[in-house]
């Protein structure tokens, strides 16, 4: 359980240990002799190993200050000590030492991880201050009382639970991530990404300053809702048209390529019976040779092997012509299909942004009439409502509001015809 000292000499942790220790752990080549050179200030190292150095005794460590992590693993130290400094660590190992007792941590306040595995230590005490620690290692000590392992377990049992729980969420949330990707490269490969929400009605109004202005003029927010559930439900059309349109695809595409394997196949089939044939013939006529000594009649076998070689040759030659053909007339198949397909996908899709172009047209010239209603009102004296400064700039005079609503307008059929071009630009890429 415990290390011996065996037959190197008991050390300290001094000034020199901890020097080379440093650069040992420091930067490398020339960053690392520049540092050498220049000297490391002990208060910017944020991690430190003194593992397997024989040491007996912790101390010299009140330098490092701002020490994050402190591995102090398979020594020989028998009292936790010296680390009063060091109020930033959060890991700490001792683990494989001859320590007695738990103490000595009270002032390592923010401690997350403290592994004593490994050592002498008879009974769990003196933790209180360790809040914040999540992860403790106490294996193979000499802890003989059940008490105090009911104990360390009680009060640590809501930490394991809490980290079994933030542990489950994590995945779940990977888990969750993982799958909408999945989806969404499912839906970019369809080219209807985002269009299963209020995206095109959002990236309108995203750039348009002069709508949230507009949008606070009474009777102006039940208008923009009923646009915008209009304008979703259009986009919604074209999301379930395009993943109807690319599973059609992908079974055409599965069509094509079962067709083109097939043909070859046939074709690869016929070719190798015909190169059998041929072999079986040269053969018997082989065998006829042998058993001739007429040298004439052995020159007409040996000719009439040459005509089967040439027959051979002549057969594949007009196999690999018919394959040819063949895979021709299969590609024309499926890109007249595709193209088919996509023609209608295009004007599936110029009909539904024409629908969404009509409510836009539709939505305009409603707030137009809200708007000069409202210039109306205000001219009159007879408007009351309570509406902002910079609202109210906009009812200057009727050139000043109708401007507002047009260069609104304006943006929304741009954004419309974007999004419109883009879907027939990668429609087309298909064919």
């Amino acid at each position: 359980m415990s290390r011996l000292y065996g037959s190197i000499e008991p050390s300290v942790v001094d000034e020199d240990m901890l020097q080379k220790a440093v650069e040992e752990q420091g930067p490398k080549e020339e960053a690392g002799r520049i540092a050498k050179a220049e000297g490391i200030d002990f208060k910017d190292v944020l991690q430190l190993r003194l593992d397997f150095r024989n040491i007996l005794k912790i101390d010299n460590l009140w330098q490092f200050v701002n020490l994050t992590m402190l591995q102090l693993d398979n020594n020989i130290i028998e009292k936790i000590e010296g680390l009063e400094m060091l109020v930033n660590l959060v890991w700490l190992d001792l683990s494989f030492n001859n320590i007695e007792a738990i103490e000595g941590l009270d002032s390592l306040v923010k401690l997350e991880d403290l592994s004593l595995y490994n050592n002498r230590i008879p009974q769990i005490e003196n933790m209180d201050a360790l809040e914040k620690l999540q992860v403790l290692s106490l294996g193979n000590n000499i802890l003989t009382s059940l008490e105090n392992k009911e104990i360390a377990a009680v009060k640590y049992q809501d930490d394991i639970d809490d980290l079994k729980r933030s542990e489950n969420l994590i995945l779940t949330k990977l888990k969750e991530e993982s799958e909408k990707n999945k989806e969404l490269e499912y839906h970019k490969a369809a080219f209807v990404e985002y269009l299963n929400s209020s995206f095109l009605f959002e990236s309108m109004y995203a750039e348009d300053v002069e709508s949230e202005k507009l949008s606070l003029i009474p009777g102006v927010a039940g208008l923009l809702e009923t646009y915008k559930s209009k304008c979703t439900a259009v986009c919604q059309n074209i999301f379930e048209y395009g993943l109807n349109h690319h599973e059609k695809r992908e079974a055409e595409e599965q069509i094509f390529s079962e067709c083109l394997q097939e043909a070859i196949n046939e074709n690869q089939e016929l070719g190798v019976q015909k190169i059998k044939d041929n072999e079986n013939k040269a053969i018997e006529l082989y065998s006829e040779i042998q058993h001739i000594s007429d040298t004439e009649i052995i020159a007409v076998k040996i000719e009439q092997i040459g005509t089967e070689i040439s027959h051979l040759k002549e057969t594949l030659m007009t196999l690999e012509i018919q394959l040819v053909d063949q895979l021709e007339e299969i590609i024309k198949d499926f890109e007249r299909n595709t193209s088919d397909m996509a023609s209608t996908f295009i004007e599936t899709v110029q009909g539904y942004m024409a629908q969404i172009r009509d409510f836009e047209n539709h939505h305009n010239e409603k707030l137009l009439e809200i708007a000069i209603s409202t210039l109306e009102k205000i001219g009159k004296g007879i408007f009351d409502e309570d509406i902002p400064d910079d609202v109210r700039m906009l009812f200057i005079d009727k050139d000043t509001i109708v401007n507002a609503v047009a260069a609104s307008h304006d943006i929304h059929l741009l954004k419309i015809d974007n999004l419109e071009d883009d879907l027939i630009t990668k429609i087309n890429s298909l064919g």
